[in-house]
């Protein structure tokens, strides 16, 4: 959803220990001074025209013979349809102008009105239902969702799954609707300087379809995130192709005509241009069909509060947490779900984990990003921490959130 929410790197601030700001390890991305613009993925419009409603593996196109013969006014041309907008929509009371309790709309229901505008990507067909990726911030919150089409007719969409930690989600329409469907193609093939462009709404639906036209600028950059899910580093392609609010969830193409990003993010900072970022396929690849198979993306899950030791002062860690001085990194655990895995195992508020598996932390997003990606619902792992200055280590299994 495109509110122009600017995430800042947070700075560091003296603060009490218990008054810290709690963030669950269910997932989230870090502070950074970033625009959010996660776009959606693209697939084989032959390949997916015939596919089942209910299959969800994703068709990843070869990029080098394709790119070779096909100009980008073309490519542009085969995918555009399968660009669409979506709708935010959320429920809102009506205001009482005399202070007294919210008045009802005539017929009994909560008006729903538009809360914002992102991108979505058409990625498959099926005999009924057709698919889109789309960022979940471009969602989140929402009552209803709606899909606003090529053609500018606008209809409903379902929410399959949405995952906050890596700010995607699936939306399901009618094929009735369907007109073009978009390729994936790899984005591990990519080369810095190869020609790119980027599709999308930028300011909303008035200039749907638009085009910008760039370079891949970088790739393999890691930058920091923060959304709903908590902190997170999240890998992404840098393009100086222009991205603006509400590309969100659009594609980022190759000259093929391939999906090979999803737009997410912009530096939004005073004298800074040209520094766009799209989530790369092949890591958006697994997620959206974790999320059509499942609804959700499962992770471990330990039950417990972080902060990353150097947003704390020498003060606090020194005095209320007995932290040597000589160590300057890893994360304190704020506070500890009762029951969860954690709890279980032994976890105290004020412990600092300092490494995993014998794999240093550096901070709160470090040790997700191990979690995550190194380890396994069912995992045994190791956990190093300090309490009350004492270093120590607790074994435990990860288990998934309880529902």
């Amino acid at each position: 959803m495109e509110t122009e929410e600017r995430y800042t790197v947070p700075e560091k601030k003296e603060k009490g220990f218990m008054k810290m700001a709690a963030a669950s390890l269910t997932g989230v991305l870090a502070g950074g001074t970033m625009m959010f613009y996660l776009s959606p993925v693209l697939m084989d419009t032959t390949t997916n025209q015939a596919a089942s409603d209910s299959a969800s593996s994703i068709t990843v196109q070869p990029t080098s013979t394709a790119a070779s013969s096909t100009d980008l006014v073309s490519a542009i041309d085969a995918i555009d349809e399968a660009v669409v907008g979506v709708v935010n929509l959320q429920a809102q009371e009506q205001m009482n102008m005399f202070g007294g309790p919210a008045v009802e709309t005539s017929n009994g229901e909560t008006e729903e009105t538009e809360s914002g505008t992102g991108s979505g990507v058409i990625f498959k067909k099926g005999e009924k239902t057709s698919y889109i990726v789309t960022n979940n911030h471009v969602i989140e919150g929402a009552d209803t969702v709606e899909v606003a089409l090529a053609s500018g007719e606008r209809v409903d969409a379902k929410v399959i799954g949405a995952d906050p930690l890596t700010d995607l989600a699936v939306l399901e329409i009618s094929s009735s609707y369907v007109t073009e469907v978009a390729n994936f193609g790899d984005s591990s093939a990519l080369k810095l300087g190869e020609q790119v462009a980027a599709i999308g709404n930028p300011l909303g639906l008035d200039l749907s379809s638009t085009v910008t036209e760039g370079i891949v600028s970088g790739i393999d950059r890691t930058v920091p995130v923060t959304t709903s899910a908590g902190e997170w580093e999240l890998n992404v392609i840098q393009t100086d192709a222009a991205i603006n609010p509400g590309n969100s969830g659009g594609a980022l193409m190759n000259s093929a005509g391939q999906v090979i990003g999803i737009n997410s993010l912009k530096i939004a900072e005073s004298g800074v241009e040209g520094l766009g970022f799209a989530i790369p396929s092949e890591d958006a690849i697994p997620v959206i069909e974790e999320l059509m198979d499942k609804g959700e993306v499962q992770r471990a899950y330990l039950g417990v509060g972080l902060e990353d030791v150097n947003a704390l002062s020498r003060n606090v860690l020194q005095q209320q947490l007995s932290l040597p001085a000589t160590v300057t990194e890893g994360t304190v655990i704020t506070q500890v779900e009762t029951g969860s895995a954690a709890d279980t195992a032994g976890f105290k508020a004020g412990d600092v984990i300092v490494s995993v598996n014998d794999v240093a932390v550096s901070g709160t997003a470090d040790f997700r990003k191990y979690l995550y990606n190194e380890a396994s619902i069912g995992d045994k792992v190791t956990i190093k921490i300090y309490r009350n200055g004492v270093s120590q280590k607790i074994s435990l299994t990860l288990r998934a959130q309880m529902k």
